[in-house]
């Protein structure tokens, strides 16, 4: 008896250790099992967090010129692996302290992944430098031409480092009153002799036909490259081969221009009233001392008038002058920001991603000024140019129809890098212009010391 009842208990025993056995390799194997299912999906997330990157975006601009928040926020809402870190320069939009920062940062071996310049020269010089890094690989990826694709080409040296954001080209503003008062049409495709001619018909004992701000103490230069700038290429007083660019024969127009405005025609305010009583463009222009002012399109956000100056009269928009009447239109002054991949970047795929999108449908979006990229439609342009002028005081008095057909037809002549002696060269020819203007020299005069002295400025930085 007690045999078999010790053969049951063992026999219990032997039941309940098989049970539990039995039952931890059940659980073993559902936790396997579990495992196994939530490996993909872990292992996803993981990834998708290896994926995720930050960019640095180091620039000039400001919020308030270029309302970043609602920008890079929609450009990471499109690319939800790509956040970007931005890193704001100078809060009062100072150029020259951006630049100063930049510098530091490189040398001091900060991430650096976007670049913005605000100026052909600081983005030149900065590629000599091996700051920035070219970008060719991924534009043949995308396979587009960039001279297409936007309206300011920024190549150099047969490569190209950056890609073009706004499109600030100049235009001539236009006081309708005195135009009507002239009973002259409102020019949409003229020349130089024709915009003197409109200047000297303009001109009345209470205000002269056209006011040029420039030259002044070596900036301002683009006033005595008139005739230069309404070309597709050598543009420069400085070539792209390094040579003088003083004997072309623009350049000579350009100055027989001016002199013929101010000194015979009498329609251009003095040179001498300019620098002696400190006058500006804005005040000129809105005071109405100048029915015609030449000036970039920076001035679409002041065009309907502000708080400072009120508009009291119609503004019309008419497009640089072309140098013959049969030559191509269209060509004039542009400023830009030049969008770029820092060259030690180590997101540099990352980095053009932006740029790209920045340059294309961010725009649209910042919303703050006209892009250069050529795939904006003619209602898409509209609403920016409307979202512009309601932000100043009397919009209506804009004749925007024309504003918006000369921004549509505008485009950047081919970019010269500029030479490290640029100051130096712009140095010179507003001295030589003085000399021209205050009756020192004639306009041959000016133009062969102005060659012989680039000559030689050009021979001194060899």
């Amino acid at each position: 008896m007690r045999k078999q009842i010790f053969i049951l208990i063992s026999f219990l025993l032997l039941s309940i250790v098989l049970i539990g056995c039995n039952a931890e390799e059940s659980s073993e194997s559902n936790d396997s099992t579990d495992e196994t299912s939530a490996s993909p999906e872990t292992e996803e997330t993981e990834a998708s967090e290896e994926e995720k990157v930050t960019i640095k975006f180091h620039t000039h601009g400001n919020e308030a010129s270029y309302s970043w928040s609602d920008t890079i926020a929609a450009f990471e809402e499109e690319h939800p692996n790509i956040d970007v870190d931005l890193i704001i320069l100078s809060e009062k939009g100072d150029t020259n302290e951006a630049l100063q920062k930049l510098d530091l940062a490189a040398s001091s071996g900060e991430q650096m992944d976007v670049l913005m310049f605000s100026d052909p020269a600081s983005y030149a010089e900065r590629v000599d430098l091996g700051m920035v890094a070219p970008i060719d690989e991924f534009i043949e990826e995308e396979g587009f031409d960039v001279a297409e694709e936007y309206k300011v080409n920024t190549i150099l040296d047969d490569q190209y480092y950056a890609l073009p954001g706004k499109f600030n080209p100049w235009y001539v503003l236009v006081n309708k009153d005195h135009l009507e008062s002239a009973g002259l049409d409102m020019p949409t495709d003229w020349t130089w002799d024709e915009f003197a001619d409109y200047a000297k018909q303009l001109t009345t004992d209470d205000h002269y036909g056209t006011f040029f701000h420039g030259p002044q103490n070596g900036g301002w230069m683009e006033y005595m490259k008139l005739a230069l700038a309404s070309k597709p290429e050598e543009t420069e007083f400085v070539k792209a081969d390094g040579s003088s660019n003083f004997e072309d024969p623009m350049f000579q127009k350009t100055l027989e221009l001016r002199w013929q405005m101010e000194k015979e025609d009498q329609s251009a305010t003095p040179y001498t009233d300019i620098m002696s009583q400190n006058l500006h463009y804005r005040d000129t222009f809105f005071n109405q001392d100048a029915s015609l002012v030449l000036i970039g399109s920076w001035m679409n956000t002041e065009l309907g008038g502000t708080d400072q100056f009120p508009l009291e009269f119609n503004v019309g928009i008419a497009p640089y002058p072309k140098n013959e009447a049969d030559d191509e239109g269209g060509y004039t002054p542009v400023t830009t920001d030049y969008m770029a991949v820092a060259a030690n970047s180590e997101l540099k795929e990352e980095a053009y991603t932006f740029i790209r999108w920045y340059t294309t449908e961010g725009q649209v979006i910042q919303g703050k000024n006209i892009p250069s990229w050529n795939g904006v439609d003619d209602s898409e342009l509209e609403n920016v140019i409307d979202t512009i002028l309601s932000d100043t005081s009397s919009p209506e008095k804009v004749d925007k129809e024309a504003l918006i057909d000369v921004l549509k037809n505008a485009k950047a002549s081919k970019l010269i890098p500029p030479v490290p002696y640029q100051a130096e060269i712009y140095q010179m020819v507003n001295d030589e212009y003085e000399k021209l203007i205050y009756e020192e020299q004639n306009v041959e005069e000016t133009v062969q010391s102005m060659h012989e002295k680039a000559e030689e400025i050009v021979a001194n930085n060899q």
